[in-house]
């Protein structure tokens, strides 16, 4: 796929997919950023990982001249037919009430972006609900996805299909002159599939990387927990490769952000992940095609268990420790003025002979 074509899920088989390939971003404008940090007027590696994180941008962006100022939290909201087997506190109803009050920018999300000078771009890639929602990008693939106890999640043409829904909105965002993204999601059910996802991709314990979701009950967990396992077996997902794990326990809005991280690797665009439904969908964005996860950039360590493994699996470190679970692409957005603050300092940046005290030198260390 050359850098400025539109994508069309259609054209695109399993062999397709597989043949994608990413240009790993410029190491010489990510040299040349930590170099200019080093001449603002500060310890050197005063900001930390900060600086890393906006060289890495800046490689991405392929200029060292980065800019962020055009942002958006892309928002992929679908329904899971998993939660007919009782392994949330609600019911697939609530997932219509937050993403209608998503369109109005009155979740928590909206008005978090808001604060931060971010659009909200919510997308209702799989919602069970048959009329269009005004204020929502209406890229629906189904009223769900089955019941994956029952049969699997989804077919191979709508995990595809899914996939490159999230790869469009990375590039129509381009096309609009967004220089950064987020991801975030709504749906119901979504941590049991991310841990199914994650449980499978990392070949682990499913214990090790199921939490509470909402809020469970011990037994409720044990019951969520029980039915991955059975899953797991069923489908023989030890053995599997991604795109099959994605098609028998996946979500659509998991698939749709796996394919967001790849639109950012096609198309050049630094990708800010959410908590762990984002980062199994980096993951398997990652084993799909790889070197994507050399254009996403951490935000923060969320509560459920998985989050740990999957940013090891990653090579990522997140900077927030803040024990959130509010999910919706709340961290990322987070991590937006984070990086605007850091990025102030490297754009307006006062040094050594500004202020007239000698530079600070940088020592190798053996």
């Amino acid at each position: 796929m050359e850098c400025l074509e539109k994508p069309i899920w259609n054209r695109y088989t399993r062999e397709e997919l597989a043949k994608l390939t990413v240009k790993a971003p410029n190491q010489e404008i990510y040299t040349k950023v930590l170099k200019n940090f080093d001449n603002v007027a500060k310890p050197i590696d005063g900001l930390g990982r900060f600086e890393a994180l906006t060289a890495r941008i800046g490689a991405i962006q392929g200029t060292e001249n980065i800019d962020i100022s055009k942002k958006a939290v892309v928002i992929m909201c679908a329904d899971n037919g998993i939660v007919r087997e009782g392994i949330s506190q609600s019911g697939q109803e609530v997932t219509l009430a937050v993403v209608r009050n998503m369109a109005d920018r009155k979740s928590s999300v909206g008005k978090m972006a808001e604060y931060v000078g971010a659009d909200t771009i919510p997308v209702d890639i799989g919602v069970n609900h048959k009329e269009s929602i005004p204020g929502v990008l209406d890229r629906k693939i189904s009223l769900g996805t089955r019941n994956f106890r029952k049969e699997p999640a989804m077919t191979e043409e709508e995990a595809i299909k899914a996939i490159f829904t999230g790869v469009e909105m990375v590039f129509e965002c381009k096309e609009k002159g967004y220089k950064i993204l987020a991801t975030g999601e709504m749906g119901i059910g979504n941590t049991t599939t991310s841990s199914a996802v994650t449980a499978a991709l990392l070949n682990c314990e499913v214990t090790e990387v199921t939490g509470r979701g909402a809020g469970l009950s011990d037994a409720k967990l044990v019951h969520k927990q029980r039915i991955i396992v059975e899953a797991i077996d069923k489908y023989e997902l030890k053995e599997a490769d991604a795109l099959r794990i994605l098609e028998a326990v996946g979500g659509f809005d998991i698939a749709g952000l796996a394919g967001v991280c790849i639109g950012g690797a096609l198309y050049h665009v630094p990708i800010v992940l959410d908590g762990v439904i984002s980062m199994v969908a980096a993951l398997l964005a990652e084993r799909i095609v790889s070197g994507t996860r050399e254009y996403l950039i951490p935000s923060h360590k969320g509560k459920e268990p998985a989050t740990e493994r999957l940013a090891k699996e990653l090579g990522i470190e997140p900077v927030i420790d803040g024990n959130m679970a509010l999910g919706e692409g709340t961290g990322a957005v987070m991590m937006f003025s984070l990086l605007d603050i850091a990025l102030s300092v490297y754009q307006d940046r006062t040094t050594f002979s500004d202020i007239k005290i000698e530079q600070y030198e940088r020592f190798s260390h053996k």
